[in-house]
């Protein structure tokens, strides 16, 4: 009887053991997987349609890093450990979710959007254009000034047809003053840039001058031809209830029957009751083009198509710019002859902090772009940029960069 009582505690001891080890393995291991540095890759879908959702944002709450969708509705970031994303687009319906939920190469999250909720007309006492006036004073007060804004960049140029030239970036934009008193410090950690500009066109970079493009955008310097007392007679004012965010109104400034001028078709979500503006897109449409055409061509300059795109983000009582988007295309006549001029670029906050950072003054960057500036490349940035390139353009940069 004493040898199977001996016995019995010898097993006892050994699976104690073993259970010990194990769970000191497993513990050992779980800390080894959450300390590791993990790139996800998320596709985001119109539940509906299936097709790709753009512009969305994803935040990693983790790091704070912000991502944007692009055309194929793809976002790629790098994960340490576990951690909450966040997906919102002011035309879907938020969403939620895990860093655990997510597959080794590709998860597809699907979106839900309420468009199919009739229009809902806001009738107001004031004049659109005066709410719109109020909208942009109040929007430029709170915007969070200090702030750093971790910046990607990217812009593609396209001349006679064919893509000559490629730029992007990462940089810091450190913003200090008042909006009437506006001051843009930039240092920039990496760059390439492929392709030399011609100088008699290097004007003609007409996307993103850096010195200035924070001072336009935290101004709304953009939106402008929308308040100026002629505006009035030129454009159709509308304001209708958001489908998605009750908290959200949209207006609409469209060009009238009447109006002889190339003008803009203008968008502008705003929060109804914080009065700050969100999402800012405008776009030349066709009709306007073709009733501007010969006005335009007098000057030497032909717009055949012009877009551009910003939004905003109001986030823990910080609000500030997170991204970008314009595109130009025109002709203009270059020593007798007509030369056909594309610009696109991208513009993605990254990261947002409060904090200034420290820097010598050798170091702040005072060039009005990045073309031609000399490659300073430290890692593969563009690969986790905050804006991760389609398929079709990283062809471009290919091509543009053998070409070199």
């Amino acid at each position: 009887m004493l040898k199977y009582v001996i016995v019995y505690y010898i097993c006892i001891s050994i699976y104690l053991r073993m259970k010990y080890l194990f769970t000191i393995t497993f513990l050992l291991f779980s800390t080894y997987l959450l300390g590791q540095e993990v790139e996800k890759t998320i596709i985001l879908k119109d539940e509906t349609s299936n097709l790709p959702i753009e512009d969305a944002s994803v935040l990693v709450l983790k790091s704070k890093q912000l991502n944007l969708s692009n055309t194929e509705g793809k976002v790629s970031f790098v994960i340490k450990g576990i951690s909450t994303i966040q997906i919102t687009h002011t035309s879907y319906i938020s969403q939620t979710i895990r860093s655990t939920s997510l597959k080794e190469k590709e998860t597809v999250i699907y979106l839900k959007s309420n468009f199919n909720k009739l229009d809902e007309i806001i009738l107001t006492k004031q004049h659109p254009q005066k709410i719109l006036a109020t909208l942009i004073e109040n929007s430029s007060k709170k915007l969070t000034i200090p702030a750093r804004l971790k910046v990607y960049a990217r812009e593609f140029f396209k001349l006679n047809g064919a893509y000559s030239n490629y730029n992007d970036g990462l940089m810091n934009f450190q913003l200090s003053g008042k909006p009437n008193d506006f001051k843009t410090t930039i240092l920039v950690e990496q760059n390439r840039s492929f392709g030399l500009v011609d100088e008699s066109i290097n004007d003609e970079l007409v996307g993103y001058n850096l010195n200035n493009i924070m001072q336009n955008y935290y101004n709304f310097k953009y939106l402008n031809p929308l308040l100026e007392p002629r505006a009035k007679k030129e454009f159709d004012f509308l304001i209708k209830a958001h489908p998605v965010n009750e908290d959200y109104y949209v207006m609409t400034a469209i060009p009238t029957d009447n109006s002889a001028a190339m003008l803009d078709d203008y968008a502008i979500v705003y929060d109804r009751k914080r009065k700050i503006i969100i999402e800012v897109s405008a776009a030349i449409s066709p009709t306007s083009i073709a009733k501007a055409k010969d006005s335009n061509g007098k000057n030497g300059k032909t717009i055949y198509k012009s877009f551009f795109k910003t939004m905003y983000r109001f986030d823990s009582n910080y609000y500030y710019l997170i991204s970008s988007k314009e595109e130009i295309g025109y002709e203009k006549i270059f020593k007798k002859k007509t030369t056909d001029i594309e610009v696109r670029n991208y513009f993605v906050t990254t990261n947002f902090s409060n904090q200034n950072y420290s820097f010598k003054e050798s170091e702040v960057f005072k060039d009005k772009t990045l073309f031609n500036k000399k490659n300073t490349i430290l890692s593969n940035y563009w690969e986790l940029s905050g804006l991760v390139a389609t398929e079709e353009e990283e062809q471009i940069i290919k091509q543009v960069q053998e070409t070199d």
